[in-house]
């Protein structure tokens, strides 16, 4: 039995290494390749992949919130995330957006394979070391506000940008920023960026 693949990565040259590394296997196809996380469900819904790999980080949707996406419109499609970016808060959130599995890009294209057939079982897979740094990591502190004021002060926007953006008063916005420079353990909003980019927490 074949397993039909669809492939979402926004670096041409990556997805171009994945697909030629997966064809190799004879029972792996790769049927679809997208470089955006909007095209992800359109591609599903054409191709019908029995497993969509997809990364985290690409213009559009990202990679998690296209995976909540296919999961609520074609179920039968597994997601495996495949992603540079190893961190704790992106496994988290992948697998509550019901990612089946999660692993890093530098996983020997053997155990890749090998990841996809298991996701496309329905076994979970995951990286065993992010899987502890998850643990560790715990749960995000910050709240869905307070998430979205530091997702708007990561390009370094002045309070009043951020406010207007988010349509919230600038003392409402200075308030979160506090909030979560203390939850964050920062020193000054910059570093409460880093440090919640860093954990996947954004």
């Amino acid at each position: 039995m074949t397993i039909r693949l669809l492939l979402a990565d926004d670096q041409a040259l990556v997805r171009g290494a994945l697909s030629a590394l997966l064809g190799l296997e004879p029972d792996l196809e790769v049927v679809a390749e997208v470089g955006s996380g909007s095209e992800v469900v359109p591609a599903v819904l054409e191709h019908h992949p029995d497993v969509a790999l997809l990364d985290v980080e690409m213009p559009g949707l990202d990679g998690i919130a296209a995976t909540a996406e296919v999961r609520r419109t074609t179920p039968a499609t597994r997601v495996l995330i495949v992603t540079t970016f190893g961190r704790p808060g992106y496994l988290r959130r992948a697998l509550q957006a019901g990612a089946s599995g999660f692993v890093v890009k530098d996983t020997p294209a053997a155990q890749l394979a090998d990841a996809v057939r298991r996701v496309h079982q329905g076994l979970r897979v995951v990286d065993p070391q992010l899987a502890t740094d998850s643990l560790v990591a715990g749960e995000s502190p910050l709240s869905q506000r307070e998430t979205e004021v530091l997702r708007a002060a990561r390009d370094g926007s002045p309070v009043a940008t951020i406010a207007a953006r988010l349509v919230l008063s600038e003392g409402t916005v200075r308030n979160h920023l506090s909030a979560a420079i203390g939850k964050t353990g920062a020193a000054n909003r910059t570093e409460a960026v880093l440090t919640a980019d860093n954990n996947g927490w954004l």
